[in-house]
């Protein structure tokens, strides 16, 4: 009787509770369908946030994605773009690789692994991540462009230009590829074929040239040491930007290669307006004053630089005034120093040769420009001094 009671009664819990169940796995089945159905839209505002530079909340969209859905691409990419955003590019290259684990060769998951690399300087990195890109599309500009470049910071002239000019050729006018180049020559010291390019992208922009391609037009020309076609570049500079450093720096260099001290003085001191501390500025303008015969200012800048911290120019700046003045054996040991601290420096040698020279003993002259021969190095200054010394 017992037994049959029991029976009776699983079969009426059964009957009571089955339905139940079936309607609660309706509704979770339902339930988790709609959150899959919501992802595109939350998707979607998570990116716009991106784009609003709204991080903390794109995160959070993508966070509720990843709740329902833990390898889905959108949100993962997501999560990498946001973190490369606020600069976390090692939590930004795991959400990638994540990504690439599940989907391999997403694009998007590619183009943000390599610019993390970019971002942390291991361009050899960056580059295969590229290349691998370049596999699925091998005409996108914007990822060849960034090839070239991260070949040019690794020193390799030949692959980077080729990939410029890969660029040049789908697209004459590209200025991130002429620009490259002009940077690609410049850095390594082909300062006519670096002036062509930014010659042609100003050519190419007119008035609305990028200031940078000023400054660097007028480096070229200081490197080239034609000082007087640099100055307008930098004075056209200065006209868009009063402070610009590098337009400042570039007409005080200019007008020191012309022997134009008092010009020089007027940017070197500008640039000090702005940076009091700069002690490379306080020496080259230290410099100018020496070289106008202003002895006292010349050593206030000095010592300014020295006050900053150690700086060998300041120092060799001193012991010249020192030889000026007649304190021959005071330059002597100051040079000497500095000969010790850097036994590859020919201006070192070229001075303490003039302040023995100036004691009318050439033999020890002729000695210290030998010192610096027996290094094995070969400088023309040197050699033409010792030639002047021996007849």
């Amino acid at each position: 009787m017992s037994e049959e009671i029991s029976t009776m009664t699983v079969s009426v819990q059964e009957r009571e509770y089955a339905p139940f169940s079936d309607e609660c796995s309706k509704e979770a089945i339902s339930t988790e369908n709609r959150d899959f159905q919501e992802i595109p839209e939350l998707s979607k505002r998570g990116y716009q946030l991106l784009r609003e530079n709204d991080i903390l909340g794109a995160v959070d969209y993508f966070t509720r994605i990843l709740l329902v859905d833990e390898n889905n691409n959108y949100a993962l990419v997501g999560m990498g773009d946001a973190a490369r955003k606020r600069g976390a590019f090692r939590d930004a290259v795991n959400f990638y690789r994540r990504c690439l684990g599940f989907h391999p060769g997403n694009n998007y998951a590619l183009f943000g692994l390599a610019d993390c690399y970019k971002a942390m300087n291991q361009y050899q990195k960056a580059i295969e991540i590229w290349e691998e890109y370049l596999q699925l599309d091998d005409r996108n500009i914007t990822v060849l462009t960034r090839v070239a470049d991260a070949y040019r910071k690794i020193r390799d002239f030949k692959r980077s230009k080729a990939e410029y000019l890969r660029v040049l050729e789908m697209d004459g006018h590209n200025p991130y590829a002429i620009i490259g180049l002009g940077h690609l020559h410049y850095d390594f010291k082909e300062y006519r074929e670096a002036l062509f390019y930014w010659e042609k992208m100003m050519g190419e922009t007119q008035e609305q040239v990028d200031i940078r391609v000023l400054t660097s037009i007028g480096n070229c020309h200081r490197k080239l040491k034609t000082f007087e076609e640099g100055v307008p570049y930098f004075e056209k500079a200065l006209e868009r930007d009063y402070y610009n450093f590098y337009a400042l720096f570039g007409l005080a260099d200019c007008y020191r290669g012309m022997n134009q001290q008092h010009r020089s003085l007027e940017y070197w001191n500008r640039i000090l307006e702005q940076d009091p501390r700069n002690k490379v500025i306080l020496t080259r303008a230290g410099d100018a004053y020496r070289g106008l015969n202003n002895i006292g200012m010349a050593v206030n800048y000095y010592n300014r630089a020295l006050n900053i911290e150690y700086d060998t120019y300041a120092v060799l700046g001193l012991a010249i005034v020192a030889r000026i003045q007649g304190r021959y054996d005071e330059a002597i040991a100051s040079l000497r120093r500095l000969i010790q601290q850097d036994q590859k420096n020919y201006r070192f040698y070229l001075e303490l040769a003039g302040c023995y020279a100036q004691k009318n003993d050439r033999m020890a002259a002729i000695e210290v420009l030998n010192e610096f021969q027996k290094l094995g190095l070969r400088n023309v200054v040197i050699i033409d001094c010792l030639e002047t010394l021996k007849n």
